[in-house]
């Protein structure tokens, strides 16, 4: 199952990219409350980093693991989610349309989960984050 979602926040490219990826661990809770990040590799977020994550999204409480696979600074960054026994693949691209403005579009690909897991519910959450990543960012810059 494959979702994506893209929007546009009236703020460049660069603090875009900045808070989605560069301070990903200090933000991701910011608009997804749910979420407790704790990077465990050293250094700066790119590829190869390794970040701990738990949330309770879908009841009980699950942990897991999110490594960058993929990081272009000011376009892309993607990562690869083991959440227990599941496999998450999630890449996050920025585009600049002039004027000040970047569209963000976030993908996720769920390979193991087909249409009956209620790609709805799932879509709506993450249409909900990036309309909260809209908000912080063009409140804060």
């Amino acid at each position: 199952m494959k979702i994506e979602v893209s929007q546009v926040i009236d703020r460049p490219i660069a603090d875009v990219f900045s808070f989605y990826a560069v301070d990903h661990v200090r933000n991701h809770p910011r608009w997804d409350p749910g979420m407790q990040l704790e990077q465990v590799s050293a250094g700066p977020i790119g590829v190869g980093t390794v970040i701990r994550r738990r949330h309770a999204h879908f009841g009980a409480p699950v942990e897991g693991t999110m490594e960058v696979v993929e990081y272009e600074p000011e376009q892309a960054i993607g990562v690869v989610i083991h959440d227990g026994s599941t496999e998450m693949r999630s890449r996050t691209t920025f585009h600049p349309e002039g004027d000040g403005r970047t569209t963000m579009v976030i993908g996720i690909d769920l390979p193991g989960m087909d249409e009956s897991a209620d790609p709805a519910s799932l879509r709506s959450m993450v249409e909900r984050s990036a309309r909260t990543i809209k908000e912080l960012i063009e409140s804060e810059h």
